[in-house]
């Protein structure tokens, strides 16, 4: 989801028409070492894990990727395309961008657009779901052309058919952070509005994945969940957060699972008249909701991904089948918190890729034989 393919976001991403209310969770009154360590770890610059062994990536200029977005609209999507198209020339590769507004119709006809063309790679990139297009996925494949999908699935999910390989991303340990940082915050006492897309594919791990989280903090913390698809978000989730805060005065923090969500949420709260006692938590770390944080009215946290970092890992991906080598299971591209204490780290304003250091394009050259 970048977007929530969301996140992803995205941007590189979720609403409500029925309200599941469902409070139960809890937690001891103090907050759990384990969830107090690692929000402290995720508040420093990520360290590169290299995903795989080096490759020369000279054996791949003048070979060509052809890349069908989720969508041309959505700017998380569109900052990575440009990351991806920025790292190919570099190496020599040629790329192609099929511009489309988010229809599984448009996806199809890309494939087959592409198919036509003979590429070296069809690359899926964001959100078009390899599940609704296995005739075309099927049909490159007989056609000889490796398809690789990135930021659409999670870093447990399985492969799926006609697919060469993956980008996997850490949706589940984002939402855990949320969840952690929330019981932090409140020292172990976290009242929480939940707010989800359950069309969303990996909106169930994610939301399992704070239920977790919530779990080891027993009774004094407690959740409620709403849903709102997707296409309700911006005429939804205003009314329901408010709604919610308004049923229930006790509730101290919102999770909206991205950013995209996020001002929407914000303009419930104010609704509410709940500004200054109730926050958010969030992620993408996309820089609107980042400047919110720097504001200092209602965004508290948001767990960041770097998009430049995002196309060099999907170029790593891509650049190991151009050149015959194994895809790697998870390219281990990173997750960084922000609050108050570090987000002046990702700009005065906050911009794309910010904060996360520069040590890993170094690495991807070191990997790929350009050092």
């Amino acid at each position: 989801m970048h977007t929530m393919p969301l996140a992803r976001p995205a941007v590189s991403l979720v609403a409500v028409a029925a309200l599941a209310a469902i409070a139960v969770a809890s937690v001891s009154a103090a907050v759990p070492a384990e969830i107090a360590n690692r929000v402290k770890t995720y508040k420093q610059v990520p360290a590169f894990v290299r995903p795989g062994p080096p490759i020369d990536a000279s054996k791949a200029r003048g070979k060509t990727i052809f890349i069908i977005p989720e969508s041309s609209s959505i700017p998380f999507i569109s900052t990575i395309d440009k990351s991806i198209e920025k790292v190919a020339r570099l190496v020599g590769v040629k790329t192609v961008v099929y511009t489309n507004q988010a229809q599984p119709s448009e996806w199809a006809a890309g494939i087959n657009q592409a198919i036509a063309r003979k590429p070296d790679l069809i690359m899926l990139q964001g959100a078009p779901d390899p599940r609704v297009l296995q005739p075309q996925l099927l049909a490159a494949k007989r056609a000889g052309i490796p398809v690789l999908v990135t930021h659409f699935f999670e870093e447990s999910d399985p492969m799926p058919p006609n697919v060469t390989a993956l980008v996997r991303v850490q949706f589940n340990q984002a939402a855990r952070l949320e969840a952690d940082y929330t019981i932090t915050d409140t020292g172990g006492k976290a009242n929480v509005l939940i707010v989800t897309s359950n069309e969303v594919p990996i909106a169930k791990g994610m939301l399992n994945a704070m239920k977790q989280e919530f779990a080891k903090c027993g009774s004094a913390c407690k959740y409620t969940i709403v849903n709102v698809p997707i296409p309700d978000w911006a005429t939804k989730i205003q009314t329901e957060v408010q709604s919610a805060l308004v049923r229930n005065p006790e509730i101290n923090y919102v999770i909206p699972f991205v950013d995209g969500m996020a001002q929407f949420t914000v303009a419930g709260i104010t609704a509410a008249g709940k500004v200054g006692k109730v926050k958010v938590a969030t992620f993408n770390g996309t820089p609107f909701a980042l400047k919110l944080i720097q504001d200092g009215n209602v965004v508290a946290m948001d767990v960041g991904e770097n998009l430049d970092w995002l196309g060099w890992a999907d170029m790593d991906q891509a650049l190991r089948i151009l050149v015959g080598a194994k895809p790697v299971r998870s390219e281990h591209t990173p997750l960084r918190l922000f609050d108050r204490s570090n987000v002046a780290q990702a700009g005065t304003p906050p911009r794309d890729s910010t904060g996360y250091g520069h040590a890993y394009v170094d690495r991807y050259k070191e990997l790929w034989g350009l050092k």
